[in-house]
């Protein structure tokens, strides 16, 4: 054997440790939902030990001391000398009164909802269809209302994931002056609110579930008189007459298939010189990290869904009568798909 076919056949250590560490990494979520879990962030004013915080969050000591140890391998908390813990910038993320709250969607992500099918990954790949209904019993949107507590927390998760994304595509997009804007399964309307507020010449129509819409965001003065809530399906029907029809997030969480009977009810529903605004994430033509190579994943775990290139949308989209114009990118991790019918 030649020095350089040695070389070639010699493993690179960090290599393995990648890999290791890699198959380990689980751990690192279940760590932050404890902190998460228990509110430790809203106990460090100032550094406390494992024992003062497990005191105040009424869990064992020596456990909740390794967690956050390792959670501040990765700055998430920072541990002294004295074995006393502190909050970091992205410590303080997780405290219930930061103004960027992340606490809930960290809980929604390490929930078993997310968690359980996501450990199932191998057999949504073999089967070609997501664990989700052999984890749950039933597919994602069907368990839910069985499980109140943890649609509550579902709905929550996503109105702050929203709130940190809306303000992005309101100013990328260039809405019109006047006008509908209908928000289709826009939950609480987070985003409708942001278009209203930053056009005041529009109005605007949030269609949702009625148990969704009890808890809209759309009450205030600089709104009143501008909107009004529909409760329905929007794959039954949805509110015609619209200028602008917004589908955020909702066309990723589901197939091919179940995506065409949405864009098909939102085609019949409006006139053609409307537009349709999908905003979603959009995959990148070429390889590499991106926000929605991650997403894309979540979405075949727990939904039968995807994130989709350019070509993709276009394919999809023509399929039911639009056509794609421009794809925009905000500062978010989401792009706004504009189509108008064909």
């Amino acid at each position: 054997m030649t020095a350089t076919e040695a070389d070639e056949g010699r493993i690179d250590p960090t290599v393995i440790r990648q890999i290791l560490g890699d198959s380990l990494g689980y751990l690192y979520p279940a760590a932050l939902r404890v902190a998460a879990r228990f509110a430790v962030a809203d106990h460090l004013d100032e550094p406390r030990s494992a024992a003062e915080l497990a005191a105040l969050t009424s869990v064992d000591a020596g456990r909740l001391g390794r967690a956050l140890r390792l959670l501040s391998t990765r700055g998430v908390f920072a541990e002294d000398d004295a074995g006393r813990f502190r909050l970091t910038p992205a410590a303080r993320l997780l405290r219930t009164d930061s103004p960027v709250p992340l606490r809930s969607i960290v809980l929604l992500f390490t929930d078993e909802l997310y968690w359980r099918p996501a450990g199932r990954l191998d057999d949504t790949v073999r089967q070609g269809q997501t664990a989700f209904a052999d984890v749950f019993g039933l597919p994602f949107f069907d368990h839910l209302p069985t499980a109140p507590e943890t649609e509550q927390l579902f709905a929550d998760a996503l109105a702050t994931v929203s709130a940190l994304e809306q303000d992005a595509v309101v100013a990328a997009y260039d809405f019109p002056a006047t006008g509908t804007v209908v928000d289709v399964a826009g939950g609480r309307g987070g985003l409708l609110r942001a278009v209203l507020t930053a056009n005041p010449g529009l109005r605007g129509v949030l269609l949702d579930r009625a148990p969704v819409l009890e808890r809209h965001l759309l009450d205030g003065p600089a709104l009143a008189g501008r909107w009004r809530t529909e409760a329905g399906d929007m794959i039954d029907a949805v509110p015609p007459g619209g200028d602008v029809y917004l589908l955020k997030r909702i066309l990723h969480d589901k197939s091919d298939e179940e995506s065409a009977a949405v864009l098909a009810s939102c085609r019949k529903a409006m006139a053609d010189d409307a537009r349709l605004l999908v905003v979603d994430a959009v995959v990148p033509a070429t390889p590499g990290a991106h926000p929605a190579v991650v997403s894309d994943v979540l979405m075949m775990a727990l939904w039968d869904g995807r994130e989709r290139t350019a070509e993709e949308f276009a394919a999809l989209l023509a399929g039911e009568g639009f056509q794609l114009g421009r794809i925009i990118p905000t500062a978010s991790a989401l792009s706004v798909v504009e189509a108008v019918p064909s």
